[in-house]
């Protein structure tokens, strides 16, 4: 059977049915059918046979299992892993996941977690998949197989495994032919060659050459002879020779033991786990040997390299030296710091000189030395044929060529920096010999000037101190000048210091004597000018004084005046002026403090001091008491006025209150009207508010005025004697106006209230007519957009609407609040009920409003819809009328997939078609005006619909039919390919009928080719229909349709008439094998039909839930059908059963047996496929009425949400009408949830499967239902709860009734006294009870109360008060309870003391009868029986000693009376003593017990034991081994689980014999039993334990024995599948399918190579059978020789078919790359052939940019794409394609595509590149522009400064500006230049262009110049005149000075000093000479600026004139004092000074 195999038999059965067995392949119904001509005793030997082989096969997968699970822990324990069972621990996929991982190094997908089924299938899919990835083939092998623990399978699945990442590598190549040989051929040569030579070692295979164990020892010595000693090894010692190199291979070499000698030392060793075991020696080694080849290559190389490594090493130390030398060199030559004087630096010029002529010319001669070197070490490495050498980084010829020219760059840097330095020095001392003469002078004239200012001589009063004053300015003023000179002085000395002088200090000591001179003229001037303005400061203060004492002497002379004022005004006045004076006087009085603090400052100054202090303090203390006298007089004054005005006020104020009363009074009075409207009366009570304000101010002033009238009273002074009848008669005037007003003010707030009514209720009507007219207006939108405009706009007036019922309701209440002349009138009234009819007729008029405003915008969205719809069914009609349908197959495939996508498109479309329709019913539905139309546009959208449906439909057909051609004539070459293959593979079928070999293969071969025709008969049947109706269909092309059926009947014909010469030799295998294809055949449909029924997919919605339901319907019907071809089946069983001999007979007997499991297993899955499903279609049925349920109840709670409470009792009672009314309509809905639920409750019932969907359902609507009624029932009882007082107050008096009937009975205690005090206790517990009880009565009252006090806060009080008394009555209860309770409870504890002592005297008296009747019982259950009963009793001895104990603690704790102490006190003994003399018979009874106990106890074990042996024994001591695999292995597990059995059991029997002997030991008649049952238990123990270990021994090698016919039949049927597979010649349509054949083929041909290893295992197994000298030797041998010429075959059909399918991916992938690239090409080309070359710079900029971006992008893809494609086609031309003329065009287009793509994108570049320049030079221009604007605009700024600035100011504004005109040249001349480079390259409107822009920039540019020019000739202007008026004012100055001090020196007494006056005068001469040069200057720039005619001539005319009249009055002076001092010597004598001093 070639599509269904038993496993999935096995798998489509019931569990009660699963095979016991997991190997089902070695089953008769395995083998194909025997000829039936043969002999009974031929079939009954192949019967032995089979179970012999299938024994062999058990113990060889035993022997593979262990191999195989230490090679996977092996591998493993890398990732810290491990299995123990592999056949389970594989089963979830994780541990086959990380051994994959492991061994192909990749990472594969993450397992799923869980422990499913589902989880372990997936995580197995995702290993095999990988595998497949590996192109390892897994024929037969699936996920469910490894997760059921298929030993078979999973055997397979390891072993491909091993062969694919440990065999299928090994390659090795022979000497003599180079043939190369693979995996095991290969394998087994290596083992070879490498023990060749050794003694006794012959390995021809990988089973019986390995028994002895010297291949082993003799492969490990081969490459590690050190340690094994292979000598002593001997061949008979097979065992010790295994484990030695089993052991050594892993303590040293570090291989896993996957084998132990037993595995080996059999008849058959397993081939796969030898092999397997070798394959990892064989890498171990070849690690090694490679490790040595590289060692060999390596030790050739460096002999060569150690030759040329010491010049190398030699020329790298020279290198390093001369960079060495040349790094210190220019480091020592770069260092800067020269000497710091002129010797210094001549002295460092002559070294560097001698460096340059002698060191550095040694140096160069190393360098060339060093080339030279280096050019004969490259000689040699190109002389060796080597790498030519490159030095070290740094040290390259290149490198020290850089490093000699950074060393002349340093050198000649160096000569520079010394020349430099040379001249620096010489200049320095020009500067040190300047300074030196500079500082001379300024030193002597500083000296001179401290002389000067030391002197103080500044006189006594302000005058002469001012004059003082300003001849020390003048001194100020020469001083200041002379600083720019030791200014000039301190920079010379700055910069020599900065430019390091030698000399420096020096100079800075001079330069800072020089500034501290300066400091210290500074200081003085400074310290005189502070003395200076001391007297100053003192002799104005001084002058103040003198004024401020003249200032008050006139004020007293005011301040006495005795005016006083005779009436209020006069007052005023006076105290007006006299404020004026007192104002004065605190103004002066400031300014008097201020005056005496700054003269006493003077007192107390330190140091210098200007006058004397005592003189200060006594002028500052006659000022200050003239200033207190002043004060005294004025505060005097000013009480004398206060009182006469505060007389005359009181007065005043008085008859002002009295007249505004009188007129209030008149107004009040005379006032009738309250307003006619709300605005007249809020204005009538805002004036009145007005007034009740002044009313209440007037009082406050009125009370303080009478206040004062009566102070005036008490002081009795200047006051008439009607002041108090004053204040009498405006107190009652005023009473009667405050009247008045409360009586105003009351009418006035009655009309306010009624105007107010009025007013409102006037508004809400104009509200409620403005509403009414917007709720009935006609408009309701002329779009969707407006009309959900209109409902939200109507959603806000209903909010309204709402809003304003409140306001309706509450009308009458406000009328009612109304005063009585307002609320009885009946226009009023009449106005109320008009309001309330207007409200109702809005809010019905607005319903209505709502729901039209909803269908017009239902329509609108509708008409919305309807026009896209429309708009896409245009775009798809023009799409499909302009579309061709194409005739190449890939076309049509391209086109059908655009239709799939159409599909998803329209299904999207039909669901918005839908929802218009519905839409549309629902309009018609409610009656909507524009139903018609409504109508009439459906019926359009429907009808455009059904027509592009329509054309889909015509479209669709035509392309299936040239689809359904295309693929007929593909399908056709398939069939009749494959009917081809069929026949050559029949007609080279040769067999030998004498060979039952041969016929089973050729029977097994004919039954594949018939199962294959079998299917591809009813294809052809099929096809010929097909290509019939494509005839008829198509009859253009009917003679090529019918042409390709013709062959393919003429090809199968022929197969017909080829296997019809087989039908006479093998009729009865034909008849069979016709059965077995339409079982077959019948199978596959029944698993297919199966999984099509199993499918778990669930509806979910009802739709879908209708579609499946009415799909499993057409299953049923096909399962119908099918019931014919099983009654078929079972008929032609019954025919062959009467024919056919009994193995075949049985085997189809198991089949059939399957298949009616099978059919009646899918007729149940139908039936529980069909109940899943209409289940669901019920449950979606209850979804929808639950929905609907659920609509009604959100309804429901929306209205309860909305719900408001009323406030009046009359709108408390319609609400409870209202609410009973809404729960009885609650009622009514609540049908249609009560309906939901029960359907519901019935699909829980019925067990549907989505109950708990349904439940939650149900839930959610019984809790909605109930949240609803709940909320609707609280809302009920809230309008009920006024009624919860008055049960209150009842529950409270029954409660207080109680309390106290109940205090009454405690009183009247009396008649209880005579009762015993237990039954008092237990009536006054009653009774405590009841109270207990009660109190919740009292707890519930009191939440009650505090819940009434809660929710009525206005009878807290009452509540409050009741829940007091209540409590305190109970609180007394409570206390005269509890203490009668403790007094009944003291009485009845010492009762019961006396009752308990009682009883238990009772109970011990009884136990003491029980004792007597326990004793030992004759069996082991009585003794246990009795040990109960004494235990019990000592138990309940312990509790009643307990007892006592507490007794006794209960007595001693109570206060007990004498008679009731004594009566416990005798109890008690008698107690006591009983237990005493129970104790000892109770320990004496238990001893007894326990010794018959033991003895009882061992011979029931015994007995036990003996059983449990006796049960065990036959199974140990059976004599049947097994007949095949399948029984073996179940022996053997029997076995074993008895052994294991033994071994749990053997502790447990150790210790019964051990417990008997003991007992035995005693002697004693009761012990003879046990002695015999111990003799018995022993005999039987030896003997089960014997007996398990001898059967363990024959089971086994019973086992190995039918282990190996397993293989044999599994490899053979292997084998005929893989080659009946590899005939197939399918061809991949396109790329993807050839792919997907190339991987299948790649995973088959892995799937060969791997099974090498299987058959290398099985030869080992054959030749280790025929070693032991099996008795089918010869057969075996035959069998295993045609299994080796299959796989021999196989694999050659493998290559070729491999080779195919290589060339025809590749094709396809080229193809593919060709056409994407050629498109990717025409997307680039639409880019790059752009127009757009910018509107402006930042345009081009932009396109620049991204075009730049684009083609760098564009380049380095293209490049990388066109590079891969150029490859690829040059690998298949050289490869010899059989279409490389093909490939070749398609290159060369690629390339001509490509080339033509940067040209263009070349070309776009430089049209960018040009545009850019041309935008840019406009850019330029323009910004150029704007910026000689700017300068235009920034010239005035230049001229409006010239008045404010300065001339230094005005240079450097002017230089700024030039400076920036500049910048502007640089930038005129730039675009000047690009403009001539731009005309040669444009003409037209672009030359156009550029010539005006620039000449408009030329002539913007020259007016600027000509500007700038103007305001230069301004500036100088201006600067000469500012500069010659400061040369004027300096010189006139200084000559002012001049003059001054020319004669003002002192008169001279001797001749001494007249020669001292004579050189000062003749100084000045000096200085006046010295200046004469500036006085010229300035008057030769004067005289220029008026030949200049300045504006200011005239001015500087005045200068000129001013200058040369003082410069000539100077002169005069100093010739006029030169005669004076000239004449003074001889007047000087003293004689004539005597003279003049009588004179």
């Amino acid at each position: 059977m070639a599509n269904v195999t038993p496993a999935k038999l096995d798998n489509m059965e019931v569990p009660q049915q699963s095979p016991k067995n997991n190997n089902p392949q070695w089953e008769p119904t395995d083998h194909h059918p025997w000829p039936w001509d043969e002999a009974t005793a031929t079939a009954t030997a192949k019967l032995f046979e089979c179970s012999r082989i299938k024994a062999l096969a058990d113990e060889r997968e035993a022997v593979q299992k262990k191999t195989f699970t230490k090679w996977v822990n092996s591998h493993l324990a890398l990732v810290s892993c491990r299995i123990s069972d592999l056949y389970t621990d594989l089963r979830d996929g994780c541990m086959l996941t990380k051994l994959l991982e492991v061994l192909s190094g990749e990472q594969l997908p993450k397992p799923t977690r869980g422990r499913m089924r589902i989880h372990s299938l997936e995580n197995v899919d995702k290993a095999l998949q990988f595998l497949k990835e590996q192109r390892v083939h897994l024929e037969n092998v699936g996920s469910h197989d490894i997760v059921d623990g298929n030993h078979r399978l999973t055997l397979g699945l390891i072993w491909t495994i091993i062969l694919r990442f440990q065999i299928q590598v090994i390659k090795i190549e022979t000497e003599d032919n180079r043939e190369t040989r693979s995996a095991k051929d290969a394998l087994l040569l290596w083992c070879q060659m490498k023990t060749a030579g050794y003694p006794e070692v012959n390995i021809q295979n990988f089973t019986t050459s390995w028994k002895d164990g010297l291949a082993f020892n003799a492969l490990i010595h081969k490459h590690r002879p050190d340690i094994i000693d292979f000598k002593s090894l001997t061949k008979s010692n097979a065992a010790y020779n295994l484990q030695q190199a089993f052991n050594t291979a892993e303590q040293l070499l570090g291989l896993t033991k996957l084998l132990d000698p037993e595995d080996v030392l059999m008849e058959h060793p397993d081939e796969k786990s030898i092999l397997t075991y070798v394959v990892s020696f064989y890498h171990y080694f070849s690690k090694m040997k490679a490790l040595a080849v590289e060692g060999k290559r390596i030790g050739k190389v460096l002999d060569q390299v150690l030759e040329i490594e010491k010049i190398i090493k030699r020329y790298e130390s020279l290198a390093s030296e001369l960079l060495e030398w040349i790094e210190l060199t220019i480091s020592v030559i770069s260092n800067q710091k020269f000497a710091n004087s002129l010797t210094g630096v001549q002295q460092q010029l002559q070294s560097f000189t001698a460096f340059c002529t002698l060191e550095k010319p040694v140096r160069f001669q190393e360098k060339g030395n060093l080339e030279v070197l280096l050019f004969s070490i490259q000689s040699k490495l190109r002389a060796n044929n080597r790498k030519l050498y490159i030095p070290g980084e740094g040290k390259s010829i290149s490198d020290i060529n850089k490093a000699w020219a950074r060393l002349e760059k340093a050198e000649h840097e160096r000569e520079v920096a010394l020349r430099n330095e040379l001249i620096r020095q010489e200049k320095l001392e020009l500067l040190a010999q300047r300074f030196d003469h500079k500082a001379a002078m300024r030193e002597t004239w500083l000296n001179e000037n401290q002389r000067l200012v030391s002197q103080d001589n500044f006189g006594y009063d302000l005058p002469a101190v001012e004059a003082a004053m300003k001849k020390h300015e003048a001194i100020e003023a020469d001083i200041s000048s002379y600083q720019e000179r030791i200014q000039v002085v301190v920079e010379l000395a700055q910069e020599l210091e900065s430019e390091g002088y030698y000399d420096s200090r020096r100079i800075s000591a001079q330069k800072a004597n020089i500034l501290r001179q300066w400091g210290l003229l500074v200081e003085l001037v400074s310290a005189r000018r502070a003395r200076l303005e001391q007297n100053v400061a003192l002799q104005k203060i001084f002058q103040e004084m003198v004024y401020m004492i003249d200032w008050m002497d006139e004020m007293q002379v005011q301040l006495g005046s005795k005016e006083l004022g005779k009436h209020l005004l006069e007052v005023a006045d006076l105290l007006q002026k006299h404020s004026l004076l007192e104002a004065d006087i605190s103004a002066q009085t400031e300014r008097v403090q201020a005056l005496n603090a700054a003269a006493l400052k003077f007192s107390e100054l330190e140091g210098y001091q200007p006058c004397d202090p005592q003189i200060i303090r006594n002028r500052v203390n006659h000022v200050q008491s003239c200033l207190e006298q002043l004060q005294e007089l004025a505060s005097k004054r000013r009480k004398e006025l206060e009182a006469s005005r505060q007389l005359w006020t009181f007065f005043q104020e008085m008859e002002e209150a009295e007249a505004w009363v009188r007129e209030k009074e008149r107004i009040l009075s005379s006032s009738q009207s309250y307003g006619k409207d709300l605005s007249s009366v809020v204005k009538l009570l805002s004036k009145h508010s007005i007034f009740l304000g002044e009313l209440g101010g007037r009082r406050s002033l009125l009370q303080s005025t009478m206040k004062r009238g009566e102070q005036v009273l008490l002081r009795k002074r200047l006051s008439p004697s009607n002041i108090q009848e004053k204040i009498r008669e405006v107190r009652l005037r005023w009473k009667r106006l405050e009247e008045l007003a409360a009586s105003h003010l009351q009418k006035l707030q009655d009309a306010s209230s009624f105007y107010q009514f009025s007013t409102e209720t006037d508004d809400l009507v104009v509200w409620l007519q403005d509403a009414y007219r917007l709720v009935s207006s006609d408009d309701f939108g002329h779009d969707e957009y407006s009309t959900q405009s209109l409902v939200k706009k109507h959603k806000g007036v209903g909010a309204e609407i709402d809003q304003h019922r409140a306001a309706v309701l509450n009308l009458r209440q406000q009328l009612a609040a109304l005063a009585p002349d307002y609320h009885e009138l009946v226009d009023v009234q009449i106005r109320i009920v008009e309001v309330e009819q207007l409200y109702g007729e809005v809010v019905e008029v607005a319903v209505l409003r709502r729901q039209w405003l909803q269908d017009a915008l239902a329509i609108y969205r509708m008409f919305s819809e309807v026009n896209a719809c429309e708009v896409w069914i245009g775009e798809k009609e023009q799409w499909l009328n302009q579309m061709q349908v194409p005739q190449r197959l890939e076309d049509v495939e391209v086109v059908q997939h655009r239709f799939e996508s159409l599909d998803q498109e329209m299904n999207s479309l039909m669901g918005r078609i839908l929802d218009v329709n519905q839409i549309v019913q629902q309009l018609v539905d409610g009656g909507h005006p524009s139903a018609s139309e409504v109508r009439s546009c459906q019926d359009h959208l429907n009808s455009r619909w059904n027509r592009v449906v329509e054309l889909v439909e015509e479209k669709k057909d035509l392309l299936n039919s040239i689809l359904k051609i295309q693929n007929y004539l593909l399908e056709c070459n398939e069939i009749k390919s494959q009917i081809r293959e069929k026949r050559t593979a029949v007609e080279s079928t040769q067999y030998n009928s004498s060979d039952l070999g041969s016929v089973l293969v050729l029977q097994r071969r004919l039954s594949a080719i018939e199962a294959a025709l079998v299917v591809l008969e009813p294809r052809l049947v099929q096809l010929q229909q097909e290509g019939e109706l494509l005839a008829n269909a198509h009859p253009a092309q009917a003679v090529q349709i019918l042409m390709h059926f013709e062959e393919i009947s003429e090809e199968w014909e022929a197969l017909k008439r080829t296997l019809h010469g087989w039908e006479d030799s093998l009729t009865v295998a034909s008849r069979l094998q016709q059965f077995i294809q339409d079982l077959d055949g019948f199978l596959t449909w029944l698993v297919k039909t199966q999984a099509a029924v199993a499918t778990e997919e669930l509806p979910r919605h009802l739709a879908e839930a209708e579609r499946l339901l009415t799909h499993h319907g057409l299953l049923k019907e096909e399962i119908n059908r099918y019931e014919e071809d099983y009654a078929k089946i079972q008929a032609v069983h019954e025919v062959l059963a009467l024919e056919e001999a009994d193995l075949p007979y049985l085997s189809l007997q198991q089949w059939l047996q399957k298949l009616d499991v099978g059919w009646n297993k899918l007729l149940g899955m139908w039936e529980a496929r069909r109940e899943v499903l209409v289940q669901a279609h019920i449950f979606f049925l209850f979804v929808r009425d639950a929905k609907q349920a659920e609509a009604c109840l959100c309804n429901q709670e929306t209205t309860l949400a909305k719900a408001k409470l009323p406030t009046t009792v009359e709108d408390m009672e319609k609400a409870i009408k209202q609410h009973k009314d809404f729960m009885m309509t609650m009622g009514l809905h609540l049908q249609k949830t009560t309906t939901a639920l029960k359907a519901g409750e019935s699909l829980i019932r019925q067990g549907n499967i989505y109950a708990n969907h349904v439940k939650e359902k149900m839930e959610s609507l019984q809790a909605k239902s109930q949240q609803n009624l709940q909320t609707a029932q609280e809302w009920m009882e809230r309008l009920q709860a006024h009624l919860t007082l008055q049960h209150f107050l009842q529950s409270c008096q029954e409660l207080d009734g109680w309390a106290a009937e109940k205090e009454a009975m405690l009183m009247a205690g009396d008649e209880t006294l005579q009762t015993r005090a237990p039954k008092r206790w237990l009536r006054h517990r009653a009774f405590m009870a009841e109270l207990a009880h009660n109190k919740e009565w009292l707890r519930r009252i009191q939440k009650e109360g505090q819940q009434l006090m809660e929710e009525k806060p206005e009878l807290a009080e009452t509540v409050r008060k009741q829940l007091l008394e209540i409590q305190q009555c109970w609180a007394e209860l409570e206390s005269a309870t509890q203490a009668k309770a403790q007094q009944l409870l003291e009485a009845t504890k010492a009762d019961r003391l006396v009752q308990n002592y009682v009883d238990l005297d009772k109970r011990l008296l009884c136990m003491e009868n029980q004792l007597q009747g326990v004793e030992a019982g004759p069996d082991l259950a009585s003794v246990n029986s009795n040990l109960k009963k004494l235990q019990s009793m000592e138990t309940q001895v312990e509790e009643w000693c307990q007892e006592v104990g507490d007794l006794q603690a209960q007595v001693s704790a109570l206060p007990l009376e004498a008679v009731s102490k004594e009566m416990v006190d005798d109890q008690q003994n008698t107690v006591g003593t009983r237990i005493v003399r129970l104790l000892e018979p109770l320990k004496e009874r238990r001893r007894i017990l326990l010794a018959s106990k033991e003895v009882h106890q061992v011979s029931h074990d015994l007995e036990d034991e003996i059983l449990w042996m006796q049960d065990r024994l036959p199974l140990a001591m059976l004599k049947d081994h097994g007949s095949n695999l399948q029984t073996v292995q179940q022996f053997i597990k029997k076995n074993q689980n008895l052994r294991r059995e033994i071994q749990v059991h053997k502790p447990h029997t150790d210790d019964v014999l051990e417990r008997a002997s003991a007992i035995a030991a005693v002697k004693s008649p009761e012990v003879d039993s046990v002695r015999v049952l111990l003799e018995k238990l022993s005999e039987l123990w030896g003997a089960l334990q014997e007996g398990a270990e001898q059967r363990q021994q024959l089971l086994d090698a019973t086992y190995q024995v039918q282990q190996y016919y397993f293989d044999v039949a599994e490899v053979e049927t292997w084998l005929s599948e893989q080659e009946l597979f590899m005939m197939n010649e399918e061809k991949g349509k396109d790329e993807q399918s050839t792919l997907q054949l190339l991987k299948k083929h790649l995973v088959t041909e892995q799937a060969v190579e791997n099974y090498a290893e299987t058959i290398a295992q099985l030869s080992r197994q054959c030749r280790a059978l025929l070693e032991l000298g099996h008795p089918d030797s010869e057969q075996i041998s035959r069998r295993q020789s045609q299994v080796d010429r299959l796989y021999v075959s196989l694999k050659d059909l493998v290559e070729e078919q491999k080779a195919k399918l290589e060339q025809q991916y590749w094709l396809y992938q080229l193809n593919r790359e060709v056409d994407e690239l050629e498109h990717w090409i025409a997307e680039k080309e639409v880019v790059a052939g752009s127009p757009e070359l910018g509107q402006d710079y930042e345009h081009v900029q932009l396109l620049q940019e991204k075009f730049t971006e684009f083609a760098s992008e564009t380049g380095s893809i293209g490049n990388e794409r066109i590079s891969a494609v150029n490859q690829m086609v040059d690998e298949l031309i050289d490869y010899g394609h059989a279409d490389a003329a093909t490939i070749a065009e398609w290159k060369d287009g690629v390339n001509e595509a490509w080339a033509d793509l940067l040209e263009l994108m070349e070309t776009r570049a430089q049209l960018l590149a040009a545009s850019h320049e041309l935008h840019k030079f406009f850019n330029d221009c323009k910004d150029v522009l704007s910026q000689i604007e700017e300068k235009k605009q920034r010239l005035p700024e230049v001229t409006a400064r010239e008045s404010k600035a300065s001339a230094g100011t005005l240079k450097r504004i002017l230089s700024s500006f030039e400076h920036d005109i500049q910048v502007l040249v640089i930038q005129v001349r730039q675009l000047q230049e690009v403009a001539a480079q731009l005309r040669t390259v444009y003409a037209g409107e672009n030359a156009e262009a550029i010539v005006t822009k620039e000449q408009e920039m030329i002539r913007s540019w020259k007016e600027l110049l000509s500007s700038c020019e103007d305001c230069r000739l301004q500036v100088t202007t201006t600067t000469d005149k500012i500069r010659f008026t400061s040369m004027v004012r300096d010189l006139i100055s200084w000559m002012d000075t001049v003059i001054c001090q020319i004669g003002t020196g002192e008169k001279p007494r001797d001749v001494s000093s007249v020669e001292v006056l004579m050189n000062y005068h003749q100084g000045l001469k000096s200085e006046i000479e010295t200046r004469d040069r500036n006085v010229a200057t300035c008057a030769e720039l004067g005289k220029a600026l008026v030949l200049k005619k300045s504006p200011a001539a005239e001015e500087i005319k005045a200068h000129l004139d001013k200058l040369m009249t003082k410069k000539k009055e100077m002169i005069d002076k100093w010739d006029r004092h030169w005669e004076w001092l000239q004449q003074r010597p001889a007047a000087s004598s003293p004689c004539c000074w005597m003279d003049c001093t009588h004179s």
